[in-house]
């Protein structure tokens, strides 16, 4: 089998040319599109970084500030206690029977069973508020970012 070929089907063939020009200017608009975007990115990241660094220093702060009132408020309840002990010391030397030194020591027990109860429910409600405190922060950069990611 033998081909021939005429000049009519050599003629017929058109090879596309390269113009090297408009490579260049696309290659160009490519390489900066893909930096802009790149600018872009980091600054949105940037802005992610910083707000999650204020976040976790809001919550640092708060964290400090949420320690230093449970301390002060131990410290007070257990004041509190040492002086409830101290004075029911004092009472039961002054008693003068079995029965005043039963009815003494009933007497204190139920009023520090009420005490402890009111202490622990101001302590849960200190500790709840103090959970809340500490997490709006990161609950806030948590959504922020959220938002940004469904703008984008």
């Amino acid at each position: 089998m033998t081909t021939k070929t005429t000049q009519k089907d050599t003629e017929a063939v058109e090879f596309p040319t390269f113009d090297a020009t408009k490579a260049s200017e696309q290659f160009r608009a490519f390489a900066e599109k893909g930096a802009e975007q790149t600018k872009e990115v980091y600054a949105r990241l940037k802005a992610g970084a910083e707000d999650a660094q204020k976040a976790f220093e809001a919550t640092f702060e708060s964290a400090k500030t949420a320690g230093n009132e449970f301390t002060s408020k131990s410290i007070a309840a257990l004041r509190e206690g040492a002086e409830a002990n101290l004075a029911h010391l004092e009472a039961l030397a002054g008693a003068r029977s079995l029965a005043d030194v039963i009815e003494l020591q009933s007497t204190f027990l139920r009023k520090r069973m009420e005490v402890a109860a009111d202490q622990m429910k101001e302590f849960q409600a200190n500790s709840q508020k103090s959970a809340e405190v500490l997490a709006k922060p990161m609950k806030d950069a948590f959504e922020k970012a959220v938002k940004e990611l469904r703008i984008a």
